[in-house]
């Protein structure tokens, strides 16, 4: 047949060859694979040897070593960041609460000798328009000051203008409070903590409850006045654009937001509004041992 060997070339095996088929692991006869007695070759696999040396671990590449530095940096950056915010938070806290009562309020009496003929929601019109010009005219000061901005003193600039826009809308509040015939109960002390509840939650205090008028600085008051400045710190950040921009947006974002919180409050204080006729007479108002010049808030402050 065609491609079969032919009988002269066939290999046969030598007398007392093994006719039997290999067992061997890989098809070779066990007499084929060599001596298998200690200290000669073996092809069996050379694992768990104690005379083999244990294999070197190899360090982990450069890449990702600078990688790991990198991302621990990163989080310690961010833990110092927010350990530097939050203490930036409780100085300008502590600064709002320690000018409170040195701010200087108007009881009802001088209020309607000032403006005379007007009846309570014209005079608080009035003073809302007085607040709400001199906010704009602490964000557009503010926006003039960064025009060339200098990073190391935004940080100033900004607790400035927070401290000055709470001032005025801190005096605002309480004015506000005196023509609606709702003066909080207390000292001089006792109405600035009040006050500062009042601005720090945008709603008017309602005297007829007295467990909801705070008379005393806390935890929660100071959590709340903290959150009040946050917000108040994340709108005023556009105020620091430069080339007088942010003097424009300062004055504008200042009067507009003063505008609400007068609304807010007012809301709340024409509910429980007290006639002026209906009205005990009141003692005038002490005046702060060490008053703040409104006039010239965010020199004093800055």
């Amino acid at each position: 047949m065609t491609g079969s060997t032919p009988p002269r070339k066939r290999r046969f095996l030598p007398w007392g060859a093994d006719s039997v088929p290999s067992e061997g692991r890989h098809g070779a006869r066990d007499d084929e694979r060599g001596s298998s007695e200690k200290g000669s070759a073996s092809l069996e696999p050379t694992t768990d040897r104690p005379d083999f040396p244990a294999p070197v671990e190899t360090p982990a590449p450069v890449v990702r070593r600078r990688a790991a530095e990198i991302r621990d940096k990163a989080r310690e950056g961010v833990r110092k960041s927010g350990s530097r915010a939050k203490a930036a938070l409780g100085h300008l806290t502590d600064r709002i609460i320690d000018i409170a009562p040195r701010i200087p309020v108007r009881d009802l009496a001088t209020l309607r000798a000032q403006f005379p003929g007007l009846g309570p929601e014209q005079l608080a019109d009035r003073l809302v328009a007085g607040a709400s010009t001199a906010t704009a005219t602490v964000g557009a000061g503010i926006g003039a000051a960064a025009m060339l901005p200098v990073p190391p003193a935004m940080p100033t600039e900004l607790a400035a203008e927070i401290t000055g826009v709470a001032a005025i809308e801190l005096k605002l509040i309480a004015e506000l409070h005196e023509v609606y015939g709702l003066r909080p109960p207390g000292g001089l002390k006792e109405r600035s903590t009040a006050y500062l509840d009042s601005w720090s939650g945008e709603r008017g205090i309602d005297v007829t409850k007295p467990s909801s008028v705070s008379t005393a600085v806390n935890g929660p008051l100071k959590q709340q006045l903290r959150q009040q400045i946050m917000k108040r710190m994340v709108r005023d950040l556009p105020n620091l654009m430069p080339f007088m921009v942010g003097a424009t947006v300062g004055a504008v974002m200042n009067r507009r937001d003063t505008r609400k919180l007068a609304q807010r409050i007012r809301a709340d204080l024409r509910r429980r509004q007290v006639p002026w006729d209906a009205l005990p007479e009141l003692p005038p108002l002490e005046t702060p041992p060490d008053p703040l010049a409104m006039g010239v808030v965010p020199k004093q402050l800055g």
